[in-house]
């Protein structure tokens, strides 16, 4: 009698509660989890919809070569197979003026013209011009002879060529013109000649120009950083909010304040003259050095932030014990100081020079024809030119070369902890 009124639970093992407390935390670990993930979820979709899909339209685009497929696809079929040396059978031009005969409207004809003529000078008259003249009648010698007839520049093979090379629809054309690299007629990789190299120059002019605002940006910020960093936080503070005066204003307005600033009748050289410095004006705009100030005056309060937080984490009684163990100021705070503020110089750094070489507005307006850097082709193709595929070329040009920094800079500083 006594066995059947026992406890229900005295014959549990003791380990029974221990493992149902663990499947309980584990199971307010993972809702804990799946709160704090759906919280991100709004920004995850905001960075994908704002960064993501747009990078990957960039680099699609600039391999992506639709004009020619979509437009002349019995041409590219009836190319297959020729030499590409002299003019084609009669069959492609038939071809090519069925082709044109089922474009919808002159908006198809005018995109495909624009597409050849960044390869062949001439092609949009002859590909508007054919267009304009249809329908053509007869067979093929006949639509040959009709075409020849208006425009004896058909028998030449170098359209024809631009056809057949430009058939498929994904294209390394674009990519190898970013680095002065093109196909020929046979499709072979070769550099192009002298005279039509301009975007290696203009990539390392983007790279010189950006350079030098960022040596100049740390030459000019670490001293400020680290005054402020020995300063009280409240007088800290409120110099601080000085530095950050150009972030709550416009770059136009900045750009058209030091083009005032810098013209040959303005504060400067006026400064300059009745200071009795200089006898003439300067040349300060539409040059480099207007474009240089420009930008470390725009860029400047990106190196002190990141040097200015890592100043204050250094005690300053590192350098105190440095100089009473017998150092001068001057090689202790070179020796002692310097060296612990490494990751803010790295930061700020690759931060003005990312920033640095993505720059359009300020060359454009205050520099020369030799001071614009890539951003600046990048537009024209965009706006101008209306050629797509070259300006995502050039975007995705200048995305690789950040992500190279961005992973040079890592990498050193990998280095630096594992030798830390």
């Amino acid at each position: 009698m006594q066995a059947t009124l026992a406890h229900p639970h005295a014959s549990a093992p003791p380990s029974a509660a221990p493992g149902a407390l663990r499947q309980a935390l584990a199971r307010a670990e993972s809702r804990r989890k799946w709160r704090a993930f759906a919280l991100t979820v709004p920004l995850l979709l905001f960075l994908l919809l704002t960064l993501l899909v747009p990078i990957v339209a960039l680099l699609q685009r600039a391999v992506e070569n639709p004009e020619v497929a979509n437009a002349l696809p019995t041409t590219v079929r009836a190319l297959d197979g020729w030499d590409r040396k002299e003019a084609p059978a009669a069959g492609a031009y038939a071809a090519l003026v069925q082709d044109l005969g089922r474009l919808p409207d002159s908006s198809d004809a005018g995109a495909l013209a624009r597409r050849l003529n960044t390869e062949v000078p001439g092609a949009r008259s002859l590909i508007m011009g054919a267009y304009r003249a249809l329908p053509l009648e007869g067979g093929p010698e006949a639509v040959r002879d009709q075409l020849l007839q208006k425009d004896t520049r058909w028998a030449e093979p170098a359209l024809w060529q631009a056809i057949a090379k430009n058939g498929a629809r994904w294209t390394p054309d674009y990519l190898l013109a970013s680095v002065d690299l093109q196909r020929d007629a046979q499709g072979h990789v070769e550099r192009m000649p002298e005279e039509q190299r301009a975007f290696g120059g203009i990539l390392l002019r983007t790279f010189h120009i950006s350079l030098v605002v960022t040596v100049f940006c740390l030459l000019l910020g670490y001293p400020l950083a680290w005054w402020l960093a020995t300063l009280p936080a409240r007088s800290a503070n409120v110099l601080m909010i000085l530095v950050l005066v150009p972030f709550w204003t416009s770059i136009l307005v900045r750009v058209a304040a030091w083009i005032v600033l810098l013209q040959s009748e303005g504060l400067v050289n006026r400064g300059l003259m009745g200071l009795g410095f200089i006898d003439e004006p300067l040349a300060l705009l539409f040059n480099r050095t207007g474009v240089v100030i420009a930008m470390v005056h725009i860029l400047l309060p990106f190196t002190i932030l990141p040097l200015y937080s890592v100043m204050k984490s250094v005690p300053p009684t590192y350098l105190r014990a440095a100089i009473s163990l017998g150092s001068s100021p001057l090689a202790a705070f070179f020796r002692v100081y310097v060296p612990q503020t490494y990751p803010g110089i790295g930061a700020g750094a690759l931060l003005v020079f990312i920033l640095s070489i993505g720059y359009y507005v300020t060359p454009a307006l205050l520099g020369g024809a030799d001071d614009q850097m890539l951003s600046y082709y990048i537009a024209r193709y965009t706006n101008v030119e209306i050629n797509w595929g070259m300006a995502c070329a050039l975007g995705a040009l200048l995305l690789a070369a950040t992500l190279v920094l961005y992973g040079v800079y890592r990498r050193i500083g990998k280095a630096e902890l594992s030798l830390g």
